[in-house]
């Protein structure tokens, strides 16, 4: 299969391996490296074989993902109990519930929605990806963030879908319950953002060597959990960086209610997870390029939260 990317200004010096690991959801950095050494990949009709390369500002990037290989490991089929937002022949998108990792990893081998999604849709069993995760994801969330996500049911749907997503064709709201209110009703916040120096399990805002993050907010209501001041959030991102709301709600010094790894955790009530929805999705039908409108209503840990703010 034949994957094409085309870049962006917004694209400029990030490593190649780190961008297609981005932008290939599903396919692991090690798999992915393992495809430019061995040639897979070309830029702009040049042949790419250093996964460090810095990526221009424009341009095109080819990827040959080869069939799946004989002995690759296969996922098994789970029960699939997630609540349906929309489904199609080529297509679906799930409310995730918390707690449920996207994909198999370290870890995480089972119980993630790709077996789920393997359980409802056994078709996609011929379709395996190469480096053993299931066909299908061509997105993330969280483990413990809630909401819409785009599955794809043939590699044709993958394949399209994953380019509107790295495109940017798509658009993505989400919701947030935060520790503290920030100063400015609204804003934009545009930055770089990268692995942390310190603590490698975060990520941060740094001034080189990371990658542009572009988020809009707007404050809906906000209130107080006994002295804890708290505010609910629409926030609207513009890239897909790991963490992104997560740090940049941090910057402003409102953090993700329920959020230890950014400062989050408060004693002012139990939060079980981070408060942190993925509340709207825009995206283009696979097929018929039709704009699909998604929304995914509030789990009831977000609601039983927001039911103890004294909202003003």
């Amino acid at each position: 299969m034949i994957r094409k990317i085309h870049l962006t200004p917004a694209n400029s010096n990030l490593r190649l391996d780190q961008f297609l690991t981005e932008q290939l959801a599903g396919y692991s950095r090690a798999y992915l490296q393992k495809l430019i050494k061995s040639g897979k990949v070309t830029l702009s009709g040049q042949t790419i074989t250093v996964n460090k390369t810095a990526l221009p500002g424009a341009g095109t990037i080819t990827i040959e993902l080869p069939e799946i290989a004989a002995d690759a490991p296969r996922l098994t089929a789970e029960e699939f109990a997630y609540e349906l937002l929309y489904e199609d022949a080529v297509m679906a998108v799930i409310n995730k519930p918390a707690g449920v990792v996207v994909h198999p990893a370290p870890g995480n081998p089972d119980g993630t929605v790709a077996n789920a999604i393997l359980g409802r849709y056994p078709e996609l069993r011929s379709a395996e990806l190469p480096d053993g995760s299931r066909p299908g994801i061509v997105h993330r969330l969280d483990k413990d963030t809630s909401g819409c996500l785009a599955i794809a049911r043939t590699p044709q749907a993958q394949a399209k879908l994953g380019q509107a997503f790295a495109d940017r064709e798509t658009g993505k709201i989400y919701l947030a319950l935060t520790a503290g209110i920030p100063a400015q009703i609204r804003g934009r916040i545009e930055n770089l953002i990268g692995r942390h120096p310190v603590n490698r399990q975060k990520m941060a805002i740094v001034e080189r060597n990371g990658k542009s993050a572009i988020s809009e907010y707007e404050v809906i209501k906000s209130g107080v959990i006994g002295k804890q001041p708290v505010a609910l959030i629409k926030v609207r991102i513009y890239t897909g960086r790991t963490h992104q709301i997560r740090v940049h709600l941090a910057s402003l010094g409102c953090p993700v209610l329920g959020d230890g790894l950014y400062g989050g955790v408060r004693s002012c009530c139990q939060v079980p997870r981070q408060m942190l929805h993925a509340w709207k999705l825009k995206l283009p039908h696979p097929a018929t390029g039709e704009i699909l409108k998604l929304q995914a209503p509030l789990p009831e840990d977000f609601q039983s939260i927001c039911r103890q703010v004294d909202f003003k």
